[in-house]
């Protein structure tokens, strides 16, 4: 239990009298997961290799539909992080305030998790990232770009450490793994779809359309696509031995706590019982995962809201993080909470609203039961006819049925909007309306075409556009359609020419086709891995003409034996970021 840090060590001889201590140097000491007396001990040998020694990583990113997943270089021995992850410590608001009481709280890692969580944001104290969800990421790198935390570290200290820009959810939880890592604390991401943005506290999330179907950017609550975090394994003796093990920590900077951007450690014992009544931020943390969705059409004219429809079981979908030992996906959902619809899981909500405080005061925003109890007269749903990609037209079918016994005539206001990963919308790409009559019980179906070349300049390099359709019924309650779709990029492909030998030059050779049929230009090919290259090697591509294929060459000269990952991303004017990696064997 002793403060982790760097140490200086001396040696006294006795016999010489008050000499002065010779001094021996300096050892860095950390959390230590292999010991049974630390409060980060691990029982299980194999998870302290993947979760403390394992410098690759997974992140898992798109949406519930079609989740995709890219590789990350976490790079936590690399040359100087340590000094970094040290001097980040020493850079945080508790040690500028207090330095001795800082200092003598570090052998805690639910304080240690907690303050990095606040300085891995530039919030606040001039941390490591300036986050950026605009779309627009001129004066920095987009986020997308990074293939690794060491670049966005070194880049921190080489400027003095001014904020790196830009960042986003998964690169903020890449870098905590990182330094946590690092100072020996077992850490590994999380990537939560459907996950809630719940500003106000109120375990509900508002989401606002007008009558065209425009989704509204007006409320403070979001649901995004997806949101990635962290868990470190540390005992809670604050809380007892029931709440020990996985605690989420979140680097992104979303809700203040405690006056500044941070969050956590929120045992995931106490998200699955309820237990939002316990340190730290357990409310936020609990409905990222369980927060009831309400969907509203909002008028501007007259300020009058309409709730449209609520769902209970949309939010905290597909919970994933890496296999230990495997490049494999492991769904965690069932330890964040009970299965979805059951009555174990209602009683838990209904208890984490008791405690909150939420049962008894009446909220003016919340819809009447008579408009939770309204039963529409039709359903509707997007389904995708033809395939998902970048530089492809966009094929769905919009399918509508009666429901009832008599027939409906339907207005339908359709649109697509390029948006972030969050869901907040950049721009609008297309718009539809079809008035439509429904015979008894009949399913209609419509086909909707959005060519490559009116999404085209829209779309964020997060590839994902929404589809909204907003069905007006004569007489009856409105019905609202959506699909958030994400597109996947062209393949790119790597191969090892050769054997991989420690000290010995081997040719890797990377090709791209180009699926489109205009040419493609700024193309560009950045390769990192540990222990197979120093630093990043940046590569031009020449511009490649419609259809053309582009093979691109470079050496390794591996120096440590063992599997490696070699990190490949290629970007050029119309395709931002295609990732891939490849284990090499040295």
């Amino acid at each position: 239990n002793a403060v982790i840090g760097r140490y200086k060590l001396s040696v006294q001889s006795t016999s010489s009298g008050s000499s002065s201590p010779a001094s021996l140097g300096t050892f860095v000491l950390l959390f230590n997961s292999w010991s049974s007396g630390d409060d980060v001990f691990m029982p299980n040998k194999a998870e302290c290799e993947e979760y403390v020694l394992e410098e690759f990583g997974i992140i898992f990113a798109g949406n519930k539909n079609r989740i995709n997943s890219f590789g990350w270089n976490f790079g936590q021995f690399q040359g100087d992080i340590l000094n970094i992850c040290l001097s980040m410590m020493d850079r945080s608001l508790n040690y500028r305030q207090d330095p001795a009481t800082d200092v003598s709280h570090r052998n805690d890692p639910k304080y240690v998790g907690r303050v990095l969580s606040a300085m891995v944001n530039a919030n606040d104290d001039q941390g490591v990232l300036l986050g950026n969800w605009s779309g627009n990421y001129e004066g920095g790198k987009s986020p997308s770009s990074w293939t690794g935390s060491g670049e966005i570290l070194q880049n921190w200290k080489k400027s003095g450490f001014k904020p790196v820009r830009y960042g986003q959810c998964w690169v903020f939880a890449a870098v905590l793994t990182t330094v946590l890592r690092c100072l020996g604390i077992p850490t590994r991401t999380i990537t939560n779809f459907s996950s809630a943005h719940d500003a106000d506290g109120n375990l509900r999330v508002d989401e606002f359309y007008d009558a065209s179907g425009n989704h509204l950017d007006r409320a403070a609550d979001s649901i995004w696509n997806f949101h990635v975090w962290n868990e470190s394994w540390f005992s809670r003796s604050d809380l007892g031995p029931s709440y020990s093990g996985w605690q989420v920590l979140d680097a992104t900077p979303q809700e203040e706590s405690g006056g500044i951007y941070q969050c956590g450690p929120a045992s995931r014992n106490a998200i699955k019982e309820g237990d939002v009544d316990l340190d730290y931020d357990c409310p936020f943390v609990f409905a990222e995962v369980n927060a009831d969705c309400m969907y509203w059409n909002y008028d501007s004219t007259t300020g009058k809201k309409t709730l449209i429809f609520s769902k209970s079981t949309v939010i905290g979908q597909s919970i994933s993080t890496k296999a230990v030992g495997r490049d494999d996906r492991v769904d965690v959902t069932n330890d964040y909470k009970y299965e979805e619809g059951s009555t174990k899981e209602r009683d838990i909500f209904k208890k984490a609203r008791k405690k909150l405080g939420l049962e008894d005061k009446f909220d003016p925003t919340a819809p009447t039961r008579q408009e939770i109890d309204q039963k529409p007269d039709i359903s509707g749903k997007f389904k995708v006819s033809g395939p998902l990609e970048v530089g492809k037209n966009l094929n769905l079918i919009l399918v509508l049925a009666n429901l009832q016994s008599d027939a409906k005539t339907v207005h339908v206001n359709m649109t697509a909007w390029s948006t972030v990963y969050t869901r907040r919308p950049v721009h609008e790409i297309w718009k539809d309306s079809i008035s439509v009559t429904l015979s008894p019980k009949e399913e209609k179906q419509f086909p909707i075409k959005i060519p490559y070349t009116e999404y085209q300049q829209q779309l964020t390099t997060d590839n994902t556009i929404q589809v909204t359709a907003l069905c007006h019924v004569e007489g009856g309650v409105q019905v609202l359609v959506q699909r958030d779709i994400t597109l996947d990029n062209p393949d790119i492909d790597v191969q090892v020419l050769g054997e991989a030998k420690v000290n010995k030059e081997v040719d890797v050779e990377v090709t791209f086709t180009n699926p489109i049929d205009v040419e493609v230009t700024d193309c560009v090919l950045q390769v990192e891995g540990n222990d197979l290259l120093r630093g990043i090697l940046e590569i031009d591509v020449p511009p490649l003409k419609a259809g053309e294929k582009s093979s691109t060459k470079f050496k390794l000269i591996p120096f440590e034996t063992g599997p490696k990952h070699l990190l490949v991303n290629f970007s050029c004017d119309k395709f931002a970021d295609i990732k891939t990696f490849k284990m090499v064997n040295v």
